[in-house]
């Protein structure tokens, strides 16, 4: 698995891993929360 930042415009956040995306603050009108991403790629 490889992780990169992306600098990016509009104020998005999102995490992809591995082409697919993980988090999209966007879809979800948030910021992740503590270790919400780790537990996601962990599933």
């Amino acid at each position: 698995m490889t992780a990169r930042i992306t600098p990016g415009g509009r104020g998005q956040f999102d995490v992809v891993a591995d082409g697919e995306l993980v988090f999209s603050k966007h879809d979800r009108g948030r910021f992740p929360e503590d270790g919400e991403i780790l537990a996601t790629l962990s599933q």
